[in-house]
This record gives structure tokens, sequence and C-alpha cells, in this order.
């Protein structure tokens, strides 16, 4: 199937490719600006160590970053998902193109990553993408990343994470968070993927979305093929982004609980329910619908 009729995003769509006020930030590897699949596409930098444009294409971490572009702002009409190219694009990279990464989920320091989150909440961003795994762990580092969590909260800006591809039952810093989306991937008939992590936060406030063979923007001019959460989560931000677009006088707790289906009963599985980009637009326009334009 279709990794976008899998979860009803088409529909919404075709209502709407996002609205430029509407900023999604990408916390992620640098992006190749030169890709054709950008060209044109309203794509501002947040200043910072790396830089947002990719040196060297060949990297994981600007393939990563590519990749992930692609699938919200890319042209429609692309290889890639093209979820709310309407919408601004802000890259905030937080790991450089000559460190190792894990596997398909690149990974940054908390106190780097506390340090890009707030400077993308002062740029103004409404929802934040991040498909980036923890590394280096420490009690002061997860308190800082903490607080900038917090304050991403406090600035009503939603914050999108993958759940990581460790098979691991758990959770981090930040998928235990309250107002994080955690988002688990599944394969394209809607089944959990083996290697997708779980846990009790992820099943109460996340989402499962496709996280297996998707296809998006690469750096060498072909498609690029990836998979796991870090491919599952950008499916969810863009769902936001376009809701927002939608529904523009809308509070992120609104946007937030709609997309969660966090009006379902306490939930108490360790895996989340599938994302329905349609049916939480239903219920904005019936619930909410007085936020729209």
């Amino acid at each position: 199937m279709d990794p976008l009729e899998l979860v009803k995003l088409t529909p919404l769509m075709q209502r709407t490719s996002g609205r430029e006020e509407i900023k999604v930030a990408l916390i992620d590897g640098p992006v190749d600006m030169n890709n054709s699949g950008l060209a044109g596409q309203n794509i501002q930098e947040i200043t910072g160590k790396p830089a947002a444009t990719c040196s060297r294409t060949s990297s994981v971490a600007c393939i990563h970053g590519t990749f992930v572009a692609g699938m919200l702002v890319a042209r429609r009409g692309s290889v890639a998902p093209a979820i709310c190219p309407g919408c601004t694009l802000l890259v905030r990279p937080i790991f450089s193109e000559i460190i190792a990464t894990n596997g398909d989920l690149p990974s940054a320091g908390p106190e780097e990553l506390a340090s890009a989150l707030i400077e993308t909440v002062n740029a103004g961003a409404r929802v934040i993408n991040l498909s980036a795994a923890l590394v280096q762990s420490s009690a002061q580092g997860e308190r800082e990343l903490e607080q900038a969590l917090n304050y991403a909260a406090r600035h009503n800006v939603i914050l999108v994470a993958a759940a990581g591809n460790q098979a691991m039952v758990g959770g981090s810093v930040v998928t235990r968070h309250a107002w994080v989306v955690p988002v688990a991937g599944c394969d394209l008939q809607g089944r959990l993927t083996p290697e997708s992590n779980l846990g009790t936060s992820i099943g109460r406030n996340g989402v499962m979305a496709p996280g297996k063979d998707i296809d998006s923007l690469g750096t060498s001019g072909k498609p690029q093929t990836l998979g796991g959460t870090s491919a599952a989560a950008p499916f969810v931000t863009g769902t936001i982004a376009l809701l927002w677009s939608e529904f523009p006088k809308a509070c992120a707790a609104q946007i937030k609980s709609a997309v969660t289906q966090a009006w379902q009963l306490r939930r108490r599985a360790i895996a989340p329910p599938l994302l329905n980009a349609w049916a939480a637009y239903q219920l904005m326009k019936t619930a909410y619908g007085q936020f729209g334009d």
C-alpha cells in the first residue's frame, strides 16, 4: 500500500499543501539545497554548527537530512511524499557530516539537542521533527534537555520524535516527555516493525506511521529508500503542519490531541495506534471548526 494512503494523508494533502507561515523545524543532518526536488521551496537556515547546507553529499548526515526534508517539503510530483511543501522548513543540523551514526537513526548529545530545540522555538517553529537518537546521556544533559522540552511546551510548539530502532521496551527523556509525540514504525500493511522501540509513554502519547521502504529525495540525483522510525516521524510532523494550515487559530493542544487520538479511553498498550490524518482533520472540523479561516 502507498504509505500516504495507509495513514489517510492523501485526502488532507488534496485539501492543502500547507501555509508558508506554518514553520516546520528539521533537527537532523544538513540538507542538499541543490536537489532539484527542493528547488524553489521555502527553506530557511537556522545558523549553527554544523552548517545547514551539505558539504559532502555522500555523507550519512547529508543523505538523512535531505531524505527527511524531501518527505516534508519536496515539490509535489517528486519521488518524495512531499507532505507539506507549502510550509516553511527551518533547517537546524545537530550532527556533522563526519561523525559516525547509528544505522539509519543518527545520534546527538542531549546538550546540543537542547540548544537546537530552543533555537528552533525562538525562530518561530510550530512543529519540530526530531529523527535522531540520544547518545552520551548524563544527568546534567538530561536536565538541560528536559528544560528545553518544557520550553517548547510553554511556547506551544509540538515536538515529534522517532521512537528509535533498537527493538527495546522503554524510553528516553525525549519520548517520556508528556508534550512529545513519539512515533513507532510499521510496514506498509500497518504491522509494527520488529526493530521499533515501544514503551508505556510511546503507547500512551504516540502514534505509529510507515517506517519501511519509504522513498524520498537522495543526494545523487536518484531516489533514496530508507526505513526506521526516523522515516516514520515526518508523516506525523507533516500531518500536524497541514492541520495547522487548515486550522491556523487552533492551539497546539487541540492539534496534538487530534493527531494522537487522545480522545480514546486511557491506553495501556506499549504500541501506539496507527496515524489517521483524515480522522484527525474530521475531528478538528467538527470540534474546532471555528479555528479555521
